[in-house]
């Protein structure tokens, strides 16, 4: 029978220390697009609601988090704060990635991508 993964491994440490290593996943992918600047201010605006959100569903009690720092600030853990800036700009580092960051390299905006569509209708044709 295989052994069970002990991801606690950390102890305490353990949900910082994964906030930490996708963190910088998160930052390399959007350095590499040249995208910090449009996250920061996408995680800005979606912060306030990851806040209330975390902070209602563990006052609730949806779920408990034992492998933390035990540091509170405003209410919810600090990991959470981390996280709540960790998904949204990983997923934004992906999402530039595949689709282009602004170093104008394979890069376009959605204008772009309507008119280069309209150029290439012919007729009843239309070429995607």
């Amino acid at each position: 029978m295989p052994s069970k993964l002990d991801i606690g491994v950390f102890g305490r440490y353990t949900y910082l220390l994964t906030e930490v290593f996708w963190g910088a996943i998160a930052f390399v992918l959007l350095d590499r697009a040249n995208g910090l600047g449009r996250a920061a201010k996408t995680v800005l605006v979606l912060y306030p609601v990851a806040y209330v959100w975390d902070r209602y569903t563990l006052a609730v009690g949806v779920f408990d988090i034992p492998l933390r720092t035990g540091i509170d600030l405003a209410g919810i853990p600090l990991e959470e704060h981390l996280f709540a800036v960790v998904v949204p700009s990983l997923v934004l580092g992906f999402h530039e990635n595949l689709h282009g960051g602004s170093d104008g390299a394979g890069s376009t905006t959605d204008a772009e991508d309507r008119e280069a569509a309209e150029v290439e209708t012919t007729g009843d044709t239309t070429r995607f």
